[in-house]
């Protein structure tokens, strides 16, 4: 990816190093000890290290039509009505890494999962549905790109959503403001937003669901700041 940014962008080969994790308090560390310009993010972890690293966010992806997502809580059609009925009962889903995310943003902190529900988190969100469908489970939490795929599911009972959570901003690329200038998160964007129309950038794209990305600012995100804020 950082190959065909540079190329987009017009640097020399070899201008940006990269570290990756998909854990979320290694991404932590990683933030803290290397520093670095320019992160891509979950909205979570924006949320949680925006005041310490000065964080901006620059450019979201846009997937099925849309720059935001909305989680749902997925159960047998017919078991349950609502959340009430659920309180106690054992809920699964990959999403609980960041549980500060899920009950300040998902749930508008209204109720926190870890008291109201019984959770089993999972690696896979497809073994949490059919761990649901073999009833081991009671509900699953599910963000909008698992839910847009259960479609392609073989499961043996119907499904229902009840509970659909407020439109949510997707988060994407991250600038250090105090670490980058305006013109280097200007040009990093525009890179960014002509990736997809790019041959070899349009295969990074189509393999993680993204049609484009479009330039953001801090103000669409405001909503979830103030939700992040009264969550403290």
């Amino acid at each position: 990816m950082l190959r065909v940014l540079e190329h987009l962008g017009q640097w020399p080969d070899q201008t940006f190093s990269s570290f990756f994790t998909s854990n979320a308090d290694e991404c932590r560390n990683l933030l803290s000890t290397k520093k670095p310009a320019f992160a891509i993010t979950s909205l979570g972890l924006f949320l949680e290290e925006r005041p310490e690293h000065n964080l901006l966010p620059i450019v979201q992806p846009q997937m099925r039509g849309t720059t935001t997502e909305t989680y749902r809580l997925i159960v047998k059609k017919g078991k349950f009505q609502n959340l009430d009925q659920l309180k106690g009962k054992l809920v699964g889903g990959t999403v609980f890494e960041e549980p500060d995310f899920i009950k300040r943003i998902v749930f508008r902190n209204h109720l926190d999962p870890a008291n109201y529900f019984q959770l089993k988190p999972s690696r896979q969100a497809i073994r949490a549905l059919r761990a649901l469908d073999k009833d081991e489970l009671d509900a699953v939490l599910l963000n909008g790109q698992q839910f847009s795929a259960l479609g392609s599911l073989q499961l043996g009972s119907p499904l229902e959503a009840i509970f659909t959570s407020e439109a949510i901003p997707l988060m994407g690329l991250v600038a250090n403001e105090k670490s980058s200038t305006a013109a280097e998160r200007s040009r990093f964007a525009n890179a960014l937003s002509s990736m997809c129309s790019d041959p070899e950038g349009k295969k990074l794209c189509d393999l993680f669901g993204v049609e484009s990305f479009k330039p953001t600012t801090i103000t669409v995100f405001s909503p979830m700041i103030s939700l992040w804020n009264q969550g403290k």
